[in-house]
This record gives structure tokens, C-alpha cells and sequence, in this order.
């Protein structure tokens, strides 16, 4: 015999209630749940680990995945003859939503693969194939609007190290290959030095090297030891991995006594690696692009075309204290400083102070206001021929060469 007291009649109209609600909820969450969106991301040869534009890159992904309920896959291919058999492969099973490349050397791949699979959604970072597809998103970064307020602190930084040490005012860039996103950096990098040059009629030097590489931080060192050798008071590291190499030879260009010089790091907040020897970095917020683009997927609002992030859309700029001290966290969490974010962000402020004076900080902030409100606009060089062009002109100091906007008197 049961022991249990029978429901009254009420009791058990609540229950019924309370039952048919829990199973409602249940078939509301399940039609109403986000589903779980599948991205691959695709480096290029530099893979992750780079410290730069690489990292970025998964920076945004590891975001989506958090915060947009996305599952993530990292690949990198072997080498540039993997790119194709890879794409062709992932396109082909469609496993994935999207398919994040990241950086310029997927462009023939993506030309090769895209047209065949049309259901197939994918974002090209940092490049463009110059054609428009309704299941390509293609990003581009205005990186000389980035280049010129680096440009302006590099050559106030000389000339501060020029007083203290004496020696040429000098400036120099280690870069990866010469594609378009180095094009614009460079035509940037040497607008801003020689912005500087105009506004305080200071005659500041200007190197820049091609390593041809992303991925190898010895022929960084080499083209960094070669600049310094050379007079080079500050190096601006364009390269990824390879301007890793960069950074150890300036570290070991102050440590042995062969002089003093500094380097500025570029995409993701770099301080970190050595607060003391490498005080600024620019921003391109390679992160911001990828998270959009997987953002769009999952909002299922995806539109192909072209996108071009710039100081006004806060996809480039330079790193503040609160980025520098974000990207320290990251490298303590991660062991890869010994550092802690606090003291990372008191040694470069204290270093911007030093190198930066308050006349190079009005100069920055001037030409900064004039981009944002597009005062002033730079050219996008459709060929290297046009590139050469403007870097021909600016260097012999005609600064409007550089501008499809505005003028610099």
C-alpha cells in the first residue's frame, strides 16, 4: 500500500500548469536557442604565434567564439602551394559557415575557389582581389593613416635620442614583402616623417628594407643590425614575425653599448616584448575585422563587397595605455612576460614622456584631427609603379603627392 496522501484538486492543476510550462520553455529554447556557427580560420604561411597580425586575427575569432556562440578552427598551411588544395578542400565539404583568410597571399586561392562554391561564405583580411562577390566580404585597413602618426612620433623620437646621444636623426622600417598593405604603410610611414620635417624644419633621415619575409625573425635581425650600423636612431617593425628579430637587435644594440636606438611595433599592442626599448606600437585592428565578419554569419546578415577600416571606423590608429596594458595581460597570463601589465604600462608611459615631447604630441594630435574629419585623404596607389611615384615625391618633400584629398602646405 502507497504511503503517499492523494493531490487535492488545486495542487494538481498547478502541476499540470507548472509541467506544461517547463515543456513550453523547453520547445522555445530549442526553436529559439542560437545555433552554434562553425568558422575556420585560415593564417598565412606566419601562422599563429607571430605577436602581430596573426595573433590579431584569432584575437577577434577567440572573441566571436566567447561571445557569439562560435566554434573556431585555426589552420595554417604549409606553404604557398598548400593554399589552394586547402581552400578547394574546405569549400568543397562545407563544413564551415565561413572561411576567414587571413592576409594577402590568399588572394589567387580565393580567385581560384570562390566562383565554384557560391553557397560558400568568405572573409578576406587585409587584402582584395579586386573584383566583387556576393560571398566574399573583402577588409582593407587605411594603414597610412596608421604610417603617418607613427612617422610623426618616430621622427620626434630621433631627434630626441640624436640630443641625448648625438649622431644622424635617423628612421628606418624592417617590412615583410611588398604588397599593397606595405605599399600604404610606407607611403604613411615617410608622409608622417616628413610632416614632422615641414612643421619643425628638422631634416630626419629615412630608411626602409624589404625582408621578403613574415615568418623569419633572423633576416629581421639582420636588416635591423644593417640600419643600426647605419645611424638608425628608430626602427618601425612591419614584418610580423620577422620584426620579432628587429626587436632582439635593438634590445641588443642598447644592452652591448653600440648605441642607443628604439623600436615601434605595428597591429597588436607590442610594448610588452620590452617596455624600456620599444615605447609605441600603430594599431590595425586586424581583430575587429574578424570579428564583424563572423558577427555578420551568426546576425545572418552577411553582404559581400568591400570594407575599409580606417582612424575614423577605429580600425587603425596607435595603441593607448589601456591597449598596451591589455595586450601585457595577455602575454603575462600566456608566460610570455615575466612583466606584469602594471609595469609594462608605467615604463612606456614614462618613455613616451621622455621621447615624445609635447610639441611631437601636438603635431600627432593636429594631423590626426585633419584625418578624422577627412580633411585630408590619402592616395590608395593602384600598382606599384604608382607607388614608386609617390614614395619618389615624398621624398623630395612634396607631401601632397601622397593625398587624393587635401593639401599640406
Amino acid at each position: 500500500m502507497s504511503s503517499r496522501l492523494p493531490l487535492p484538486p488545486l495542487a494538481l492543476g498547478v502541476l499540470l500548469v507548472a509541467l506544461l510550462l517547463i515543456g513550453g520553455f523547453a520547445v522555445y529554447r530549442t526553436a529559439f536557442a542560437p545555433r552554434e556557427v562553425k568558422v575556420a580560420v585560415l593564417f598565412d604561411v606566419g601562422g599563429r604565434g607571430d605577436l602581430s597580425f596573426n595573433d590579431m586575427a584569432a584575437l577577434g575569432a577567440d572573441r566571436a567564439a566567447k561571445e557569439l556562440n562560435v566554434k573556431v578552427d585555426y589552420l595554417t598551411p604549409k606553404d604557398l602551394a598548400h593554399f589552394v588544395p586547402l581552400l578547394e578542400d574546405l569549400s568543397k565539404r562545407g563544413e564551415y559557415e565561413l572561411l576567414v583568410l587571413v592576409g594577402f597571399l590568399w588572394i589567387d586561392a580565393l580567385d581560384k575557389v570562390a566562383d565554384k562554391y557560391p553557397q560558400q561564405k568568405y572573409a578576406l583580411i587585409d587584402a582584395s582581389t579586386g573584383k566583387a562577390r556576393a560571398n566574399v566580404l573583402e577588409v582593407l585597413f587605411r594603414e597610412q593613416e596608421t604610417g603617418a602618426l607613427v612617422g610623426v612620433s618616430a621622427a620626434g623620437m630621433a631627434r630626441e635620442l640624436a640630443r641625448e646621444a648625438g649622431g644622424p636623426i635617423k628612421v628606418g622600417s624592417v617590412a615583410g614583402m611588398s604588397i599593397p598593405p606595405l605599399w600604404r604603410f610606407h607611403i604613411g610611414y615617410l608622409f608622417g616623417v616628413k610632416y614632422f620635417e615641414a612643421k619643425t624644419g628638422t631634416k630626419v633621415e629615412f630608411a626602409w628594407v624589404y625582408t621578403g619575409k613574415f615568418d623569419d625573425p633572423a633576416a629581421g635581425r639582420r636588416a635591423a643590425e644593417t640600419m643600426l650600423a647605419g645611424g638608425a636612431k628608430v626602427l618601425y617593425g612591419l614584418a610580423g614575425l620577422t620584426h620579432v628579430g628587429m626587436f632582439d637587435a635593438v634590445i641588443d644594440w642598447n644592452a652591448q653599448g653600440r648605441g642607443r636606438a628604439l623600436a615601434l611595433g605595428q597591429d597588436a599592442s607590442q610594448e610588452w616584448y620590452n617596455a624600456t626599448y620599444i615605447p609605441l606600437s600603430g594599431s590595425k585592428r586586424v581583430d575587429v575585422a574578424v570579428y564583424r565578419a563572423i558577427e555578420m554569419v551568426v546576425k545572418g546578415e552577411w553582404k559581400g563587397g568591400l570594407s575599409v577600416l580606417g582612424l575614423a571606423d577605429g580600425g587603425v590608429g596607435i595603441w593607448d595605455i589601456e591597449g598596451v596594458k591589455y595586450f601585457a595581460q595577455i602575454a603575462y597570463d600566456t608566460k610570455k612576460s615575466k612583466v606584469t601589465p602594471e609595469r609594462v604600462a608605467e615604463i612606456v608611459s614614462s618613455q613616451r614622456a621622455r621621447y615624445i615631447k609635447e610639441d611631437v604630441q601636438r603635431l600627432m594630435k593636429e594631423l590626426e584631427d585633419k584625418i578624422r574629419r577627412g580633411e585630408i585623404v590619402f592616395k590608395d596607389p593602384r600598382d606599384e609603379k604608382e607607388y614608386d611615384a609617390i614614395i619618389k615625391e615624398l621624398e623630395r618633400g612634396n607631401l601632397n603627392a601622397a593625398l587624393a584629398k587635401g593639401s599640406v602646405s
